[in-house]
């Protein structure tokens, strides 16, 4: 087996979602923490801290990448490939690449998850089109009606760059 040597210029890095220089992204209902992104991690994987309030979660999409989200507190309805599961503390699920998904917190308490995206980079979009919060919880503001329109333009726009389509509802 040949294993390559050591990259000195990669360093340990020690993350925490309630850090108080830790960046939250507010986006489709939900806040965002990047723990670890592609610069972290050589481009192997991202991995996001994610709070979502009770109605929130993104719409239906997929993209090019892998994915795994971990409930760490609450729960979430995951539907995939048009099954919805309820996935609870302590439970695990995986997507699959190029695989039609969603996810929504419909409990009256907010979830706690830990996303792993490999290859990195979904985590560049969430930094172009969200917008920055105080805190890990802080509950994403109700956008007006023109913000929301500009968001999903934006989110259009940008779908190609990170290999993502957004995906018209079903009901």
């Amino acid at each position: 087996m040949n294993i390559p040597a050591d990259d000195l210029n990669r360093h340990l890095v020690l993350a925490s979602a309630d850090d108080p220089a830790a960046v939250h992204i507010s986006l489709v209902g939900n806040t965002y923490t990047i723990l670890l992104s592609a610069e972290d991690t050589a481009g192997r994987y991202s991995l996001i801290d994610m709070f979502v309030p009770p109605g929130g979660g993104p719409p239906p999409h997929r993209h090019d990448f892998e994915e795994s989200f971990t409930v760490l507190e609450g729960e979430i309805e995951a539907t995939f490939r048009g099954e919805t599961v309820t996935v609870r503390t302590g439970q695990l699920i995986q997507i699959p690449a190029n695989a039609p998904h969603q996810f929504r917190n419909n409990s009256a308490q907010p979830a706690r998850l830990l996303c792993i995206c490999s290859p990195a980079g979904q985590e560049g979009m969430f930094r172009e089109i969200g917008v920055e919060v105080p805190s890990r919880t802080t509950v994403p503001p109700k956008p007006e009606a023109a913000m929301l329109e500009s968001f999903k333009a934006r989110a259009q726009a940008l779908a190609p760059k990170y290999k993502t389509e957004f995906i018209p509802p079903t009901h």
